[in-house]
């Protein structure tokens, strides 16, 4: 073996390592148990807030079909009553809530008298998300600690989300053989740029900070804080939206010195949006190769090397499944998604790829460190007709293959979300874009300049806690400023090579 292949099996491994442990850390079949005596999902009242409380520590709260039966009537119940106070989720231990029961699901799935219960799961899942989504009240998620697969979708479409330096956000999917759901095709196709794309396909965590400087968290606020946050949002009186939002900005805390750098931000960040914005995946490989050969930056040479093998290890159907829905989500509404996403979920247990179990079966119960043993194996062996007909024609509810989703009568999913989930979040890149070239709806006929833009984005954020940041990293990496020869100010514009 030649020293640059086994360089490539070393880093191969390291990374399978890494990716092992955080898969196995995510998602967790269902042999775990609340404490003595407990049930699985608590609740609390206090003052103003309702609270559940996810309660399956040794297994980071992850969710199976009991405590789904449990959320969902309590949470509609709660959604119909008169009194206005505020739903709170969290979870017992170092999760928020780390995924679902998919050992339990494969399981069911894998004997036809039983893959109506897989299917169920799935559908139970998911409709307990939207009705989250849609609520007519306030939701506050504290994802304090693991929140991914499962997880996420039980915070993605609250319009309060915290992160603490505890969070460890990702969907980590496809290293299972399986494709990002919970409504990721819509929420992932929505982040900044590539972003989206690039956890999607790769399953990568990240953390802390991070999960609310890239748009997934709307607040930052220390774990040490969570407690006297809850007790401030008990004492509120008759809350409104932004009585919330101040309190909880109230408790937030500003990036310092010792805070990790952002991972997904400058010259990585184009990157990401370079490679991760094609529509196949072979181009997003070709394009990451060509960057491990030639790009001038070494550090993204590495990144490119370290990205590729990741790839490498995922199953070739669920990247392509996984892709073609994020781009999918693009052009629909979140009920729309979820729906999608049960016909692809529906057609994983109905055995349209063994993938599902493979993964499963390698990652979770043999606890293998090598690439499972995927089939087709190459990218190049899965059809893209094929998979657009048996995971997103196949299986449909008016064909009949596939459940259709199914909400309460006094919810009406036609009417989509209450709050866009960044209707408290930092800006977007978009709305930056849309304030330096003027098409923002609060925009003058003049340029901007930095501060300027800084100024405004304060005052339609009330002085949110991490602007700054935000819009130095978007300025540096997609804006020139040109300067006034007469005045000698200096005006934003946006670069025409910018992607995003």
């Amino acid at each position: 073996m030649s020293s640059r292949s086994l360089a490539a099996t070393q880093r191969a491994r390291a990374i399978a390592q890494h990716m092992m442990a955080s898969t196995q850390a995510s998602i967790t079949p269902s042999n775990g148990s609340a404490g003595p005596g407990e049930a699985p999902v608590l609740f609390e009242t206090r003052g103003s807030i309702r609270k559940y409380i996810l309660n399956r520590p040794q297994k980071l709260n992850a969710l199976d079909t009991t405590m789904l039966n449990i959320l969902r009537p309590y949470v509609e119940e709660w959604s119909r009553s008169n009194q206005n106070s505020i739903l709170v989720g969290t979870g017992v231990g170092r999760a928020f809530c780390a995924g679902g029961d998919v050992a339990g699901v494969v399981q069911d799935a894998s004997d036809p008298a039983t893959r109506p219960e897989a299917i169920s799961f799935f559908q139970r899942e998911f409709e307990l998300d939207f009705l989250l989504a849609a609520l007519p009240r306030p939701y506050v998620a504290i994802m304090d600690g693991y929140t991914m697969g499962g997880g996420v979708g039980l915070s993605a479409h609250a319009p309060f989300r915290i992160a603490t330096e505890n969070t460890a956000f990702a969907m980590p999917e496809t290293k299972i053989g399986y494709c990002p759901d919970v409504g990721a095709s819509y929420f992932l196709s929505r982040v900044d740029g590539e972003i989206g794309t690039y956890l999607g396909l790769t399953g990568d965590v990240i953390r802390g900070r991070e999960v609310f400087e890239l748009g997934f968290a709307t607040h930052f606020i220390p774990s040490r804080r969570i407690p006297s946050l809850l007790e401030r949002l008990a004492s509120l009186d008759d809350p409104t939206y932004k009585m919330i939002d101040r309190t909880i900005e109230e408790c937030s805390e500003a990036r310092n010195a010792d805070d990790p750098a952002p991972s997904l931000a400058g010259p990585q960040r184009v990157a990401i949006d370079t490679a991760f914005a094609h529509n196949q995946v072979e181009k997003i490989l070709e394009s990451l190769k060509g960057m491990t050969e030639s790009h001038e930056n070494s550090a993204i040479r590495t990144w490119a090397q370290v990205t590729l093998d990741a790839l490498e290890l995922r199953s070739p159907t669920s990247l392509k499944v996984a892709l073609a829905a994020i781009r999918k989500g693009k052009t629909i509404n979140l009920q729309e998604a979820l729906q999608m996403e049960l016909n692809i979920a529906t057609a994983y247990c109905s055995g349209a790829s063994p993938d599902f179990h493979t993964g499963v079966t390698a990652v979770l119960v043999d606890k293998i460190i090598e690439r499972p043993a995927w089939y087709p194996a190459t990218l190049g062996e899965v059809s893209d007709s094929e998979i657009s007909k048996k995971f997103f024609s196949d299986y449909t509810p008016t064909s009949g293959t596939s459940p259709a989703l199914a909400f309460p009568e006094a919810l009406d999913p036609a009417k989509g979300t209450r709050f866009s989930p960044v209707s408290f979040a930092l800006p977007t890149e978009q709305e930056i874009r849309q304030l330096v070239d003027g098409s923002h709806a609060s925009s003058g006929a003049t340029a901007i300049t930095l501060q300027e833009l800084l100024n405004k984005l304060n005052l339609l954020r009330q002085g949110k806690m991490g602007i700054r940041e935000k819009v130095l990293e978007v300025v540096e990496r997609c804006c020139v400023q040109d300067e006034e020869k007469e005045t000698g100010e200096k005006y934003l514009r946006w670069k025409s090579s910018a992607a995003h």
